[in-house]
């Protein structure tokens, strides 16, 4: 013991105990905050590619896949479906897709790989709702010119089985077609580019 009173071996290793106890702590606290900065398992198969069979897809039907968390509306259209494209093509906001979110691979006008078959994300452009698949020809809540597409119950944004937007509609721009491509006649793979498959 020294003069004034003070224990040096018990002032030691109270610092050397505190000290390790705070370095665990800061050890405990950086673990899963460092483990973060790394996607898990989960978050990185959301962001992986779907493979879809459409082999049981009537001509008029839609059947709805998920791709990263959203729904992905696949549609095989008839003759008469692609040719009622063509009479509204002036009624549409962005009927050349000028604006709105396709890749670069799928026609502007038709918006597909294969004209007969339609793959959209199924989330509204104006504030994420998903639209409803009504293909009928002039039902009566939706008029007489009606020649099938998609309603958005939300806020009542229309657009044609293109998924493009009608004019002066809430929503802003044509329903986006994801990344995708065919592996086979019957089988698409949504999150994988054509041009790379």
């Amino acid at each position: 013991m020294s003069n004034d009173g003070v224990n040096a071996g018990r002032r030691r290793f109270l610092v050397a105990a505190t000290s390790v106890v705070g370095a665990a702590g800061a050890v405990g606290a950086a673990t899963p905050f460092v483990g973060s900065w790394f996607p898990s398992a989960k978050a990185k198969a959301a962001g992986a590619p779907v493979k879809v069979n459409i082999a049981k897809v009537e001509p008029g039907q839609q059947m709805v896949a998920e791709w990263r968390g959203q729904p992905v509306f696949i549609v095989h259209r008839t003759e008469e479906i692609l040719a009622n494209l063509g009479k509204i093509h002036d009624r549409m906001a962005d009927p050349e897709s000028a604006s709105s979110v396709q890749p670069e691979y799928v026609d502007k006008t038709s918006r597909s790989i294969k004209p007969e078959i339609l793959v959209l994300v199924g989330l509204c452009t104006h504030l994420g709702c998903s639209p409803s698949f009504r293909p009928e020809v002039a039902p009566a809540d939706l008029g007489p010119e009606w020649v099938g597409g998609y309603f958005c119950p939300c806020h009542g944004s229309r657009y044609d089985l293109a998924g493009r937007v009608y004019k002066a509609q809430p929503a802003p721009l044509n329903l986006p077609v994801p990344p995708h491509s065919y592996e086979s006649d019957e089988v698409i793979i949504v999150g994988v580019d054509q041009e790379k498959a």
